[in-house]
């Protein structure tokens, strides 16, 4: 089971990018939400399934790599992205705008997100990606509440 959890922790072999593989990791989230039925149904269970699913492969991950949260684990990027976009009524432009709010709070981790990231094992790992998407989401939906939907195509 350890070459699946890598794989899927790594997102397949994206983590091992050596120059931002965060920003990469969410690339693959930008992309998968793309591909995914934009219904909130699917998108909202996709994330949740990639939750799950990230916090069994990233604590294999973990102990892998013999580090905490290590660098080549994005699958928290990709769920947080997907995250992101669950529910926002955009296309390209707008998505790449949630891609970069995504980015912003994933980097910043503001509370509560901080201290989810000290929470053990992939659930931690998991948990501060989780709730940078939430702030990206909210941040999106404001952004296009405030330029009446320009943003959104």
């Amino acid at each position: 089971m350890r070459p699946i959890a890598l794989a899927l922790a790594t997102s397949f072999g994206v983590g091992y990018v050596p120059v931002a593989p965060g920003t990469f990791g969410s690339a693959v989230g930008l992309l998968l939400w793309w591909f995914l039925p934009h219904d909130i149904a699917w998108q909202t269970a996709a994330s949740l399934v990639l939750f799950a699913a990230g916090t069994w492969s990233a604590s294999i991950a973990e102990t892998h790599f013999g580090s905490t949260d290590p660098s080549a684990v994005v699958v928290d990027e990709v769920m947080g992205m997907l995250v992101t976009l669950v529910g926002l009524p955009v296309g390209w432009m707008g998505a790449l705008l949630a891609f970069f709010l995504f980015r912003l709070f994933d980097i910043i981790k503001p509370w509560p997100a901080n201290r989810f990231e000290a929470l053990h094992g992939g659930f931690g790992i998991m948990a501060d990606d989780f709730m940078a998407g939430v702030y990206g989401n909210l941040a999106a939906r404001l952004i296009l509440w405030l330029t009446a939907g320009l943003v959104a195509w």
